[in-house]
C-alpha cells in the first residue's frame, strides 16, 4: 500500500495561517494527483478543498480561492496546502490523497474565534 501522513495540523485563530504537509511513500510507480479533502464537524462527508494535477494544474473549492494555495514538490512526493485568512468555517479534519485510492488518515485543523 502507499503511506499517506499529513503533518501541519492544529489550533489557529481566526484570520490566521496554517500550511499543511503530506507525504507519500511506498509503492508509486508514477506521478499522480494530489488532493486535499476535508471533513468539517456539521457536514456528512468529505469535500473536496482543492487538487493538483501531476503537470501542475490546479483547483480549488469557491469556498477557499484566494486564500488556500495547493502545491507540490514531485522529488519527494509531497503536496502542501497553504491556507491564509482562515475562518472558523474552516474548522475540519482535512484528509490528503494520493492518486485515486490512497489516503492519509486526517489532520485536525481548529479555527478559533
Amino acid at each position: 500500500q502507499v503511506q499517506v501522513v499529513e503533518s501541519g495540523g492544529g489550533l489557529v485563530q481566526a484570520g490566521g495561517s496554517l500550511r499543511l504537509s503530506c507525504a507519500a511513500s511506498g509503492r508509486i510507480f508514477t506521478i499522480v494527483s494530489m488532493a486535499w479533502y476535508r471533513q468539517a464537524p456539521a457536514r456528512s462527508g468529505r469535500d473536496l478543498v482543492a487538487s493538483i494535477t501531476s503537470s501542475g494544474t490546479t483547483t480549488y473549492a469557491d469556498s477557499v480561492k484566494g486564500r488556500f494555495t495547493i502545491s507540490r514538490d514531485n522529488a519527494k512526493n509531497t503536496v502542501y496546502l497553504q491556507m491564509n485568512s482562515l475562518k472558523p468555517e474552516d474548522t475540519a479534519v482535512y484528509y490528503c490523497k494520493v492518486g485515486v485510492n490512497a489516503w492519509g488518515k486526517g489532520t485536525l485543523v481548529t479555527i478559533s474565534l
